[in-house]
């Protein structure tokens, strides 16, 4: 980890390989993620391009022309009456953790999805032990609201998820505003 700046910008087409390296490390050695294999590169361009499309915010963290670390918000579920919440992802490259990027990008996820109109985040995060994720997102004003007691398994041992959800401007405290 460096001191040097970092900024959190819009993603773009150009910065899904090095996102894609970043998920495919976490994939591979943690439980953040329940995918078992890394997707490829078209997989991940595939996946910004459907966020993008669906009017989600995707950003990217630089710091000295390098991609450090990258969040997302995507449907929380397909059915209608779910299109006011959306879900979260934060990852940052393994070598850049506990700098403060994976809190600005939250921040600015959170920013950027009460600006169109979202009226809940939810993050399900993997592994009832991953403190970071956890406390990252009560940071952020998230608390826990259930747990899914050994819904996976990775890395040969069985993982629940924990979940956890913040209100988006007024929440449910007025008619949303999206269609």
């Amino acid at each position: 980890m460096t001191s040097e700046p970092f900024a959190v910008r819009n993603a773009t087409a150009e910065d899904i390989p090095a996102i894609a390296a970043i998920y495919a490390h976490h994939v591979a050695t943690g439980t953040a993620s329940f995918e078992l294999s890394p997707p490829t590169v078209d997989e991940m361009q595939d996946r910004f391009d459907a966020c993008a499309g669906g009017d989600y915010p995707y950003l990217a963290a630089e710091r000295a022309g390098r991609i450090v670390g990258y969040a997302y918000a995507g449907p929380y579920r397909s059915r209608p009456a779910y299109r006011h919440t959306v879900e979260n992802s934060v990852y940052v490259d393994a070598n850049e953790v506990g700098g403060g990027i994976g809190s600005a990008l939250l921040a600015r996820l959170v920013a950027q999805c009460e600006a169109r109109g979202f009226r809940q985040m939810i993050a399900i995060i993997g592994g009832a032990d991953n403190a970071a994720s956890i406390g990252l997102h009560a940071k952020h004003g998230f608390i826990e609201t259930g747990r899914l007691l050994a819904v996976g398994h990775k890395h040969d041992r069985w993982l629940d998820t924990v979940l956890m959800q913040r209100a988006l401007g007024r929440g449910a405290d007025a008619p949303p505003t999206r269609p």
